[in-house]
């Protein structure tokens, strides 16, 4: 798969962002309506899974990547990216209602602005090595005042500590899976990426849920709202934004591209929903700033190597080599007026024909006992 142009991929992630505020949305409003925080999480990567299936289906692009990845020989942990978005799924449920909204995701954006920023340096991801620079802290920190700006007024619950650095981990989590994620459609394709993530995520979900107790206990009442299904959807668009988005332009200006999206989709939903808070200022300022926090990141060196896939980049080629000197005894230097000398060639013992200042070198020029030159 060949890189997209940075403005285009970042913009793409901005969708992607949208679109994640959606889908929290439709998986909190399920999980609400069901019962169980984590039936929300469960439908999401179960209507993600099916799409997948269908890709395998319809999408050569899908079925050449995989079988690209099975030639590639990528580290196995390459293959843990899905565990990142099954991680931040888990800790939501338990966290936000310990530290609340506000809180959680100032801390999570702090965590996946550190995870990109450690993602970027080690050359995790696919567009290689990002040399830590002020810019990108500066973009970093700035994408965390962002998204505390835009958190004002939202409730605040117990600053726990253990909880918090949790929720940073949970940050943290998914800068690393975008990262592998990226890794794996550079191996084989932006299809074969969505679908590996699907697979790994979707068995550790399930496994959550059903200690949770989502599956037993009384008979669940789905509700009949079909846009509450939608968010496997919107988590194909969203992975499949992440990695496009991260080989072109790095985790952590991903990253923030995402949240930007995210506070943008959070804003048209207080509009739009009959129930919503309407506009609010400090949503609008944030998305903006975090919009900003991207320009900011992107200024100063590029890539320092780019990887296609798992395996380094190969060595320079060497320089050319000199030509060796010749080798052999010195070729003797005729002297005008003097005996042989040892020496590096020379026009010694030639002249020049009138003013031309051609050389032509005499005949026959063989020494005598006396030093000079006969015929």
């Amino acid at each position: 798969m060949r890189p997209r142009p940075t403005a285009l991929a970042l913009a793409l992630v901005t969708l992607g962002g949208v679109a994640s505020a959606a889908q929290g949305a439709v998986n909190a409003e399920l999980g609400q309506q069901t019962g169980n925080a984590t039936l929300g999480a469960v439908v999401n990567n179960l209507g993600g899974c099916l799409l997948v299936l269908l890709g395998l289906l319809a999408l050569p692009s899908m079925r050449t990547g995989l079988v690209a990845l099975r030639r590639a020989r990528l580290p196995w942990w390459s293959y843990l990216g899905g565990l990142g978005g099954a991680a931040i799924v888990v800790l939501a449920a338990y966290a936000v209602p310990v530290l609340g909204v506000a809180v959680f995701t100032i801390a999570q954006v702090a965590g996946s602005s550190l995870g990109g920023l450690a993602s970027d340096r080690s050359g995790l991801a696919p567009v290689g090595r990002l040399p830590l620079t002020a810019p990108r802290i500066a973009g970093a920190l700035l994408g965390v005042a962002a998204v505390a700006l835009a958190q004002t007024g939202r409730p605040i619950g117990d600053l726990a500590v253990g909880v918090l650095l949790l929720a940073v981990l949970g940050g943290v989590a998914v800068a690393l899976q975008a990262a592998l994620n990226g890794r794996i459609s550079a191996a084989g394709s932006a299809a074969a990426g969505v679908a590996v993530n699907f697979v790994v995520s979707t068995p550790v979900v399930l496994l959550v849920a059903a200690l949770a107790g989502a599956f037993t206990g009384p008979s669940i009442r789905w509700p009949s709202g079909w846009h509450l299904y939608t968010g496997g959807l919107l988590g194909v668009g969203i992975v499949a934004a992440l990695v496009i988005g991260v080989r072109a332009a790095g985790v952590l200006r991903t990253g923030l591209a995402l949240v930007g999206g995210q506070l943008l989709g959070a804003l048209l939903l207080d509009v739009l929903l009959p129930q919503g808070p309407g506009a609010r200022l400090p949503v609008l300022a944030g998305a903006v700033l975090t919009l900003l926090a991207v320009l900011v990141a992107s200024r100063g060196p590029r890539a320092a190597t780019a990887p296609a896939t798992g395996t380094p980049p190969p060595p320079p080629a060497p320089p050319a080599s000199p030509v060796p000197p010749q080798s052999g005894p010195p070729v003797p230097e005729r002297s005008p007026s003097g005996p042989l000398s040892a020496g590096p060639p020379s026009v010694a013992g030639a002249g020049t024909d009138g003013d031309d200042g051609a050389v032509r070198v005499a005949p026959d020029d063989t020494p005598v006992p006396n030093g000079k030159l006969g015929p």
